[in-house]
């Protein structure tokens, strides 16, 4: 099964001395740069009828003619699984998703993935890059997800991620009591022993990442927090919460040994002994919607694990605090 596109566009006089990639990504703004290079150097996007180097200068008048072929990926399964869609129109689909489920399928994870469940939902997700995944939340962590349901609105909401204009809340619990808020300005890259984590690395290798936090509630050793991120490195949170030494309560790769306050109570150390996964939720969601243009905004509730755990250590300060 596959689609094809057509588009006819006239280069304006005023591009004139442009690039042929250029112009195009000017006038077929609903696709990527990348994507339109491809066609450009497959014969599909022509140059008054003839093919050019996407390189090759422009004089301005020219006629860009554009006919693709849009593949179904035919590499993932559909499969149904269950999807709490939270909204949802012909451009975009957004999602609370749970704990446990693997976004994208990988080595190991080729099915039962998000992936897999959206081209269930959604067949015609079939033509979109990655079925339709602009960004990402590891395996454990819970909450918002956007999944574009065209090529136009990929372009459009990866473009949003790029110039930082999408509005992407989460709330943590981690290990020791913080002071108040701040930032964490700090590159990131792949770690240099351990290749399934990333960590802080020096500015020429890394890649820029900036993490803003504030408080919510205090605890004796824990306290919860809500981040924004300013940009989506991979397990950013998790790894620049790590390095000032406050790590999420539950990460298996960055959290080390709990953390117990003096004379805790014996359902506290259960409590967080039995949190096996990064206490990390996608709380907020916020974008422009990329076919109405229109400011759009979720929010969404913790999960059950999250409040439980919660509830726990309130109830240690309040005991502690009526023995003291």
């Amino acid at each position: 099964m596959s689609e094809t596109i057509k588009h006819r566009e006239q280069v304006p006089v005023s591009s004139g001395g442009m690039r042929l990639d250029q112009v195009a990504a000017e006038l077929f703004g609903d696709y990527s740069r990348s994507r339109l290079q491809e066609w450009i150097k497959e014969g599909a996007l022509l140059v008054d009828g003839k093919t050019c180097k996407p390189r090759e200068k422009l004089l301005g008048g020219e006629w860009l003619t554009l006919e693709a072929i849009l593949e179904v990926q035919e590499r993932w399964e559909a499969e149904d699984i269950p999807l709490p869609i939270i909204y949802e129109d012909e451009h975009i689909l957004v999602l609370n998703k749970p704990a446990g489920l693997v976004v994208h399928p990988a080595a190991g994870h080729s099915e039962g993935t998000l992936l897999n469940a959206l081209l269930h939902h959604a067949p015609e997700l079939g033509h979109v890059p990655r079925a339709g995944i602009v960004h990402r939340l590891d395996k454990d962590t819970t909450g918002l997800m956007v999944v574009a349901k065209t090529l136009q609105a990929q372009t459009d909401l990866v473009a949003q991620l790029q110039d930082r204009s999408m509005g992407r809340e989460y709330e943590a619990i981690v290990q020791g009591v913080m002071t108040g808020g701040g930032v964490v300005d700090e590159p990131m890259g792949r770690h240099s022993r351990h290749r399934q984590k990333m960590a802080v690395v020096a500015q020429e290798t890394g890649k820029h990442a900036v993490t803003h936090y504030r408080v919510i509630e205090k605890f004796r050793a824990h306290t919860h927090i809500r981040c924004k991120l300013e940009t989506g490195r991979t397990h950013q949170i998790r790894v620049h919460m790590s390095h000032i030494h406050y790590p999420l309560v539950g990460d298996p790769l960055y959290g080390g040994r709990n953390r117990l306050p003096k004379g805790c109570t014996e359902e506290l150390q259960d409590a967080l002994r039995q949190f096996q996964r990064q206490a990390l939720h996608a709380k907020r969601l916020e974008l422009s919607h990329p076919a109405t243009g229109e400011w759009m905004e979720w929010e969404i509730d913790l999960p059950e694990d999250l409040i439980q755990l919660l509830d726990v250590l309130d109830t240690d300060r309040i005991g502690f605090d009526h023995y003291e």
